[in-house]
């Protein structure tokens, strides 16, 4: 199976999910279109998050009231998604202008036994400086993140016990400026409709 094949079904069954828990879903923004999966009023989702960011500083998504905050799932060794959604974002930060100084974008590692505190720290912000990289601090930590946010992620094996790849939800999840979780970003679609959506949450 390619690594395209498979991730184009990670995100069809990611979909599927989302698809099925909210339904068509009724809300107080009924007409504001958006390019993306609107999740408005989930309570399927996590609500907050407290993971230790790429200068070892505890972050909570209370911090950022008053901007938007994009999360995505990934790992620093991942061969196409990963690079490719972060490039992406740094696309919409450049179509933002100065409205980028009210989001923030956080890539958090399912990976935080080869991503450490420094590997993050060299990663992220080599797309943009104004990224986050967040780390689990733990096992239970990793599983209760990804649990909340229903982000699936799963060790493929390598010819040796570090060269493994992790197969995991390509998609970003974005917070409104009040906190509230709001969409829910398809991967691959170019700088150009979520700097759209961002636009109209701001």
């Amino acid at each position: 199976m390619t690594f395209q094949i498979l991730n184009q079904r990670l995100f069809a069954r990611t979909l599927l999910a989302l698809l099925t828990v909210f339904g068509v879903m009724a809300c107080s923004n009924q007409n504001i279109k958006f390019n993306n999966v609107d999740i408005t009023g989930s309570k399927a989702f996590g609500k907050d998050f407290s993971l230790t960011d790429h200068n070892g500083k505890r972050r909570e998504l209370s911090e950022f009231k008053g901007q938007l905050v994009v999360m995505f799932y990934g790992y620093t060794q991942c061969p196409d998604v990963c690079p490719t959604t972060m490039t992406e974002m740094q696309g919409v930060m450049e179509l933002l202008g100065k409205d980028a100084s009210r989001v923030q974008v956080m890539f958090v590692t399912v990976d935080p036994e080869r991503d450490t505190q420094e590997l993050l720290s060299q990663y992220v912000p080599a797309f943009d400086k104004r990224f986050l990289g967040l780390r689990p601090q733990s096992a239970e930590e990793l599983e209760k993140i990804t649990k909340d946010f229903k982000v699936f992620y799963s060790k493929v094996p390598g010819k040796s016990p570090t060269s493994y790849t992790i197969d995991h939800t390509a998609g970003s999840y974005v917070f409104d400026t009040k906190g509230q979780l709001r969409l829910f970003l398809k991967h691959q679609q170019g700088p150009q409709p979520i700097a759209e959506d961002l636009k109209k949450l701001l």
